[in-house]
């Protein structure tokens, strides 16, 4: 399928209990609007749905915490998605909601269908129930030690930490999250998608990528990592899933199912078919058909998601929609993988995050400076991270410097010289070319060149490669920039001002084409730099198209005579104190510890000294003492004395440089359980940034020991 007719792009739906944050949008937002906005450029046909998942236990949970209905939280956080998303230009055809009636009976259909069909499994099995709460453990209601990592605070469906999907009865030590009671173990009726039937089909086309005869990876590779996570579920060997929960929220399974009474649709029953729900809303809204958008064969379905969700988007829905048969499959799921913060985990308990409504309250002008800097580093292959120095420096030495420094020069140097009106030129003038530095004529090499730029852009964008895409956008405003630096028109101007009318006639082709390109990217600054044109703001009705074509023929598409208004900047620098005030609010709202670790000031870490003098108990209260694991030991080169550790803290790692080399070797350490200063403020030693300090006894004989408990505990255990 290398040219549909038809494209339906969708972003994971975002859980109503919470807020979102940049990783949220790094992950399954921004990389779908990009791509969504490409093809709308190109004249494609495109929709473009996503809306809130309202339904589940984890919104149980909250309104309970909150002493409030369900609804009310589900209503606060849709209507806060919808205005977040708005503000950030993600640009949703339709941003529905599965609390609406039309996706519960869209659901309950679906449902039934596959009932009716013989589809499911009734299974009578053991699950969790609270015998204090009196009812059973929705998969978010129990949580234990994650089997696969040892992450003590694993969830029944899923450890947040290592991202292992999972069932209840796979925890270790499981408690009920209501009563923090051990739950029993009681028998319940539930229908079962059997997923092991499906097997063979899955790796026919999750690893082969073969889809109706049409081999669909020739559509755009699917990733390694999404292939490789399907691969290892599918190796291990698929069982039967449930598609129902005990549950008092959520769609209902339908009544016409006998024993029913109580049951809720299983949420990744009920989610993904959000999409359809989602996909007939805009289609009863703009009048039109929805199906072609799901049953037509010459339509590419694409799931833009994070790596959390891949099992359900390649695996789990896929089987669904195969067993409701006559609607199309994925060609592609390119989903991302996690995106962390300041050197550590974004976490929404701990709330360590950057929260997309308070980043648009405190920055309501430089949306696109933040898209910019999530695309630049955006997980598309491993995790990456955001700090906010590098926000600012990719704000200031990118933004401002390279297309802010191009496209003001060029509008002013045009209003000064030609009073804003696109010049002509003599096609034999004579400058420094764009694409190489010889001199030569303003010809259609160079227009054509620019072309074959936009081609390339284009190609990365095909294969979701879009911090590769946002690279090749940035290489054109730094030629452009070279055009101007090598030719000096300001100084040109007066020996050879027929030149200098070459010159800046393609230094504004150039600006013109940044103002398209821009638009998938940064849409706000698209607008802004074609008003600065005076050319009508892009649509996305085929623009980027009608440019190449123009290119191609090597016509200048912004005609000779066209005025201009007046220069203004892009972007403005955003100066340290307003970064610093970001990073202090970051570290004050932090509910746990300061995450910014420390090394200690010399080789000498342990002198014995004589007993300092007297604290209080609040400086004594400061101290944030925590149990860990010697994981990982090595020598440190040119240093004697150093170890480099890595310290394992249960949902955190540390790197430690430790003086006691002279008294340990890495090999006989590895497993050593210690107690570390976990908040001091950081230091780099011999190159290595050490994240706290191990406590150590120095003896008599000057032996060093380490400080550990007399029995063995949970890393990350707090020592009071």
């Amino acid at each position: 399928m290398l040219n549909p007719e038809r494209y339906l792009v969708t972003s994971a739906l975002p859980y109503a209990n919470g807020p979102l944050h940049i990783g949220h949008l790094s992950g399954a937002y921004l990389s779908a609007d990009i791509f969504v906005r490409f093809l709308r450029l190109m004249d494609k046909d495109v929709v473009f749905v996503c809306g809130s998942d309202e339904n589940g236990a984890a919104i149980t949970m909250r309104a309970k915490k909150e002493g409030i209905q369900p609804q009310e939280i589900i209503d606060k956080y849709h209507n806060q998605f919808t205005q977040a998303f708005d503000k950030m230009g993600i640009s949703f055809d339709v941003y529905h909601r599965t609390s609406s009636e039309l996706h519960k009976e869209t659901a309950q259909d679906f449902f039934l269908d596959l009932y009716k069909k013989g589809v499911f499994q009734e299974i009578d099995s053991e699950q969790y129930y609270d015998e204090k709460a009196k009812q059973f453990l929705a998969d978010r209601y129990i949580m234990g030690t994650c089997p696969k990592c040892g992450h003590t605070e694993a969830y029944g469906d899923q450890c947040e930490k290592c991202g292992s999907t999972l069932s209840p009865l796979e925890l270790i030590n499981p408690i009920s999250t209501l009563t923090q009671e051990k739950p029993i173990l009681k028998k319940t009726k539930h229908w079962y998608l059997p997923l092991n039937k499906y097997e063979n089909w899955l790796n026919s086309f999750i690893v082969d990528g073969e889809l109706d005869n049409t081999y669909h990876h020739d559509a755009t590779k699917w990733k390694n990592h999404v292939i490789g996570q399907c691969k290892s579920w599918l190796d291990g060997g698929l069982q039967p899933r449930a598609m129902t929960r005990d549950l008092d929220w959520g769609v209902d399974v339908p009544h016409e199912i006998k024993d029913s009474e109580g049951k809720k649709l299983y949420v990744w029953m009920d989610a993904p078919i959000g999409y359809i729900s989602a996909t007939k809303y805009w289609a009863e809204t703009n009048n039109t058909d929805w199906k072609p958008y799901w049953q037509d064969q010459d339509t590419a379905l694409i799931h833009f998601i994070g790596k959390d969700n891949i099992v359900f988007h390649c695996l789990i829905f896929p089987s669904i929609l195969k067993a409701k048969e006559n609607y199309i499959l994925p060609i592609n799921v390119p989903a991302n993988q996690f995106m962390n913060l300041e050197g550590n985990k974004i976490s929404t308990s701990k709330n360590w995050a950057v929260w997309v409504n308070e980043y648009i309250s405190d920055f309501p002008e430089n949306i696109d400076e933040l898209r910019y800097n999530l695309i630049k580093n955006m997980p598309e292959h491993k995790d990456s991270e955001f700090t906010w120095k590098n926000f600012q420096e990719t704000n200031n030495n990118e933004l401002v410097n390279n297309i802010g420094n191009f496209v003001n020069r060029v509008i002013v140097l045009t209003n000064k010289y030609y009073n804003g009106i696109v010049p002509e030129f003599d096609q034999d003038s004579m400058f420094k070319g764009v694409w190489d530095e010889d001199f030569g004529g303003f010809h259609e090499t160079e227009i054509l060149s620019l072309h074959d730029e936009l081609q390339d852009l284009n190609s990365y964008l095909r294969k979701y490669e879009f911090r590769a895409a946002l690279k090749t956008l940035m290489n054109i405003s730094a030629k452009g920039n070279q055009l101007l630096q090598f030719n000096e028109p300001w100084k040109l101007i007066k020996e050879d001002p027929e030149s200098v009318k070459a010159i800046m006639n393609l230094a504004l082709q150039i600006v013109n084409v940044l103002s398209v390109v821009l638009f998938p990217f940064l849409p706000f600054t698209s607008a802004k730099l074609r008003k600065i044109l005076n050319l009508t703001e892009i649509t996305g009705k085929g623009e980027l198209l009608e440019l190449l074509d123009e290119l191609a023929l090597g016509e200048l598409p912004l005609e000779t005579g066209h005025k201009i208004n007046k220069a203004q900047h892009l972007f403005s620098k955003i100066e340290d104190n307003v970064i610093q005030k970001q990073i202090d609010k970051l570290k004050k709202s932090h509910k746990i510890v300061d995450l910014k670790i420390t090394e200690p000031e010399s080789d000498n870490l342990m002198e014995k000294k004589a007993i300092k003098d007297i604290i209080n108990f609040d400086d004594f209260a400061k101290l944030d003492l925590r149990t860990g694991t010697i994981k990982a030991a090595e020598k440190v080169k040119k240093a004697d004395k150093l170890l480099k550790l890595t310290i394992d803290l249960g949902d955190d790692e540390r790197t430690v440089a430790s003086g006691i080399a002279m008294h340990y070797t890495p090999e006989e350490i590895i497993g050593k359980q210690v107690v570390l200063l976990a908040n001091l403020e950081p230091r780099k030693i011999r190159g290595i940034k050490s994240q706290g300090m191990i406590l150590m006894a120095e003896g008599s004989d000057g032996k060093l020991s380490f400080i550990n408990t007399d029995m063995k505990i949970e890393n990350g255990s707090s020592i009071n």
